[in-house]
């Protein structure tokens, strides 16, 4: 039975097939993964090759209000840049294995930077909504790994360390280009649980108290990939809403996607220029 590098391979296979159409792009050496709200930056990608989710042999789909489920690969200016438009959650009844899957079909295509985002709840009380927040570290509460079971020594390590799982000179660089944009960009420490269903207060309460400025349902699983396979990792979340608890009313999923429109342009600065530096600092 073929194991992740294999099915990883053959998927990555299929994707430099549709890429071999269009040699003016050449080979992606990064990739951004976009979460709930924030799609429309592959939207700004020139010449671009759209390849849905579901024709790319093992790819998990996107069953998940807001992600469009397609991989656009296209020029950000000279950048040849991987988009995930859209990922998939341990809710909707993927494992962490496959929801980092995608991640190691960026690997066998050939990046080496990966940039996630994802739209997030607000536990730390200086963020307002809409904030954009740099992940500096991330608590795994989703109670799963996608690390689990056999270890295979050609995709990393059995045991990888996550002691600078999000890439401190990516953060520098993200920090400068906030600065010139004169844009606000706190750090912070997103916990990441299982959902669907929002926190209660007295999960936020705990959270909080634990370390967590943030709380959300994606973006570890393709870290810890990540980190496996040797990638440098950036993360960058879009408080959508305060957690529960921390401001009146029920929470819902339109308020979501209506906080990710509202942040797009500065959201789309920020990684116009952020990218481009990322990319200077591949060997």
């Amino acid at each position: 039975m073929p194991g992740d590098y294999e099915r990883a391979e053959e998927a990555a296979e299929v994707i430099r097939e549709a890429l071999r159409m269009h040699p003016q792009l050449g080979v992606p050496r990064i990739a951004v993964v976009l979460g709930s709200g924030l799609g429309a930056f592959a939207d700004e990608l020139t010449g671009a090759v759209k390849i849905p989710y579901n024709s790319i042999p093992h790819f998990p789909v996107s069953t998940a209000i807001g992600h469009a489920g397609r991989l656009v690969i296209g020029k950000l200016g000279e950048l040849t840049v991987a988009v995930m438009q859209g990922r998939v959650h341990p809710y909707e009844g993927y494992s962490s294995r496959q929801a980092g899957f995608p991640v190691r079909v960026m690997g066998r295509l050939g990046v080496k930077s990966l940039l996630l985002t994802n739209a997030a709840g607000g536990i730390n009380p200086t963020y307002g909504q809409g904030s954009l927040v740099l992940l500096s570290d991330h608590i795994n509460l989703q109670g799963s790994n996608p690390l689990t079971g056999p270890n295979d020594d050609r995709l990393g390590p059995r045991f990888p360390g996550m002691s600078e799982a999000y890439s401190l000179r990516f953060r520098q660089l993200a920090q400068q280009a906030a600065r010139e944009l004169d844009i606000a960009l706190p750090e912070g420490v997103y916990a990441a649980l299982a959902g669907p269903s929002y926190e209660t207060p007295a999960e936020i309460r705990y959270l909080r108290a634990i370390g967590a400025d943030l709380v959300g349902m994606s973006t570890v699983p393709e870290v810890i990939v990540a980190r496996h396979m040797g990638q440098q990792v950036m993360a960058i979340s879009c408080v959508t809403n305060m957690a529960a608890g921390m401001s009146p009313g029920e929470l819902n999923h339109e308020e979501v996607l209506e906080a990710g429109e509202r942040v797009r342009g500065t959201f789309l600065a920020l990684l116009k220029v952020v990218l481009p530096r990322i990319a200077a600092e591949q060997p």
